[in-house]
């Protein structure tokens, strides 16, 4: 399925664009004020210099071949100008490529800065293999349009208004004739122009397809060769990739009937003019020499607007991909920074309060997750949340990271919203060791560094010694500097689990979020662990989802969840002598 922005307005199933999307574009062009300057200074040097070539060819033709000094001026001048248009041409090219990989190189970073700006929601109703495609393939596409099509457009339009220019200078009745032509050229552009931009943004829409498709699968590759699935998924991303070609055939078709229709009726009108122009110079009505400048004009002419054909086409793809980045670059973030963010109380206790909180996913609006949900946690206190999945565990840490913003009711630290707060300021209070850890591509060194960016050294490796982790980093080939590979590859999933832990302790913040933390953990590093974040939770606050009886028997409180609404709490030995949920959850799944 084409991607369609989460909170664009339906339309009748293919997004449009149109070439004015382009326009998204010029204030990255504008950037570059200087480049564009000297683009536009040489594009007007080689257009004068490739619009007096006829002209020195004309002298050629009529006084080159006279002996004395006038062949000598009319080849010098000859060769004057042909090394002035290559200079001219040259500098051309420079700039303007130039100009381009900056333009592109600026959208892309103002991107990707835009992506990590937006919020969950966005990201829980996109696939990550439709972003980068528009990150790479469609950036791409404008990066030909501003280095190349975007020159060819202008040089070729100065050069058309030239050539007609100088054409009825040379011969106003041979002129007239030429210019029968142009209106002949322009309507089938016109006539295809329009199928031509919804079949160009289909094909990039399946393009983005087939990309997601193979991010997605590669991401997953341990499950699909431990399901020995390779052979369905080739055939997937073969059926995938059959789509996007035959959808860019029909583009490359209709492009190529819109060309040859265009050309044949702009040279046929060029031929019978100088049909009627080489008659001329048989009577005696015009010379050798202007009927050649005559037909380098028209040639000019009409090689420009062939290239303008060319040119249009290319803006028509190129009008889809800006299409598809300015759905992207039009997305606002539903978690805002407030215009005049409230301060926490300095230190931060960690007090934390969720006052008859209400929420409802965006992706399942009739069933509450959290529903009259009520907690205060003490600052310091350790609160373990258990319940059946679906209960709204995860969904409590997700508002507090304030990911979410609740449908009714408040989520406080220290007595503030934190809706008041900016989100930067209140995750810089927040520690979170997720069930999944997240391991980036890089070292075991810059992994750990992740939670406090500033860290020294010597506190990363504090940090891993406290976490367990310190042994087998120094195991590792370079240590420390060990590459992790793409999601921890290199690392078992404890492994992976401590290097998480490692980053939460290094982050040394004032409230810890742990989501089952040791649950990939064997018996003997478990212990280890827990010990390391026992000495961690002292004098902070901790909320934990809990999977495993040690981590609960720690707990000051144990919270139990069902349905999004709190249905008991207190101690392992209350919970259990009261029965219930509870009683049956520690019978299931807490105790052998």
């Amino acid at each position: 399925m084409a991607f369609r922005s989460p909170r664009a307005a339906p339309d009748d199933g293919q997004p449009k664009a149109r070439i004015g999307a382009l326009k998204t574009l010029w204030p990255f062009v504008m950037r570059q004020r200087g480049l564009f300057a000297a683009w536009l200074v040489a594009l007007a040097l080689s257009s004068a210099a490739t619009l007096s070539l006829p002209a020195a060819v004309k002298q050629m033709i009529d006084h080159g071949f006279t002996g004395g000094e006038q062949i000598d001026r009319a080849f010098a001048l000859l060769l004057v100008v042909a090394v002035a248009l290559a200079i001219f041409t040259a500098a051309r090219f420079y700039f303007v490529s130039l100009l381009g990989e900056r333009v592109v190189a600026d959208l892309r970073t103002r991107l990707y800065g835009h992506l990590l700006d937006l919020d969950q929601p966005f990201f829980e109703q996109t696939r990550s293999g439709d972003l980068v495609s528009r990150l790479s393939a469609d950036t791409e596409l404008l990066r030909s349009v501003v280095g190349s099509t975007m020159s060819v457009a202008l040089r070729s339009t100065v050069m058309v208004i030239g050539s007609v220019a100088m054409l009825v200078v040379t011969s106003p009745r041979l002129a007239a004739f030429t210019l029968i032509g142009i209106p002949l050229f322009v309507l089938p552009l016109v006539l295809g122009g329009r199928k031509l931009t919804k079949i160009a943004r289909q094909s990039q829409d399946r393009v983005a397809d087939a990309n997601a498709l193979a991010n997605e699968t590669l991401g997953a590759i341990r499950t699909v060769q431990a399901h020995a699935r390779e052979p369905w998924e080739r055939g997937r991303f073969t059926d995938a990739v059959a789509q996007s070609v035959a959808t860019a055939r029909r583009r490359i078709g209709l492009q190529s009937i819109i060309t040859a229709v265009a050309i044949t009726l702009i040279f046929g009108a060029v031929t019978v003019v100088l049909w009627s122009g080489a008659h001329d110079v048989i009577d005696g009505r015009m010379t050798a020499g202007t009927l050649g400048q005559f037909v380098l004009y028209a040639l000019f002419g009409a090689g420009s607007v062939g290239a303008l054909a060319e040119v249009w086409n290319e803006l028509q793809r190129a009008a889809g991909g800006m299409g598809r980045i300015g759905e992207l670059l039009v997305e606002r973030a539903g978690i805002r920074v407030p215009d005049a963010p409230a301060a926490l109380p300095a230190p931060v206790r960690g007090e934390l309060r969720f006052e008859d909180v209400r929420f409802h996913y965006p992706s399942r609006p009739d069933v509450p997750a959290l529903d009259h949900f009520n907690l205060h946690v003490a600052p310091g206190e350790t609160v373990a949340l258990v319940g059946p999945s679906g209960a709204g565990k995860s969904t409590v840490l997700s508002l507090l990271l304030r990911f979410h913003d609740p449908s009714a009711g408040a989520v406080s630290l220290d007595g503030v919203d934190i809706r008041a707060l900016d989100p930067a300021t209140l995750r810089a209070q927040l520690a979170l060791v997720p069930q999944a850890p997240t391991i980036f591509a890089t070292s075991a060194r810059e992994n750990i560094r992740y939670g406090r960016l500033e860290a020294s050294d010597a506190e990363i490796e504090a940090a891993a010694r406290a976490a367990e982790a310190d042994a087998f980093i120094r195991e590792l080939p370079d240590g420390y500097d060990a590459q992790l590979g793409e999601r921890g590859a290199r690392l078992s999933g404890g492994q992976q689990q401590r290097i998480a832990i490692a980053r939460a302790l290094l982050r040394d913040a004032p409230v810890l979020l742990l989501d089952e933390a040791t649950s990939a953990l064997d018996a003997q590093s478990e212990y280890a662990v827990q010990e390391a974040l026992a000495r961690l939770m002292e004098g902070r606050t901790t909320l934990v989802i809990a999977h495993r009886l040690a981590t609960i028997l720690k707990a000051d409180r144990i919270v139990v969840m069902d349905r999004g609404r709190i249905v008991a709490q207190g101690t392992h030995a209350d919970l259990l002598a009261q029965g219930g949920l509870y009683a049956e959850l520690a019978r299931l799944q807490f105790i052998d």
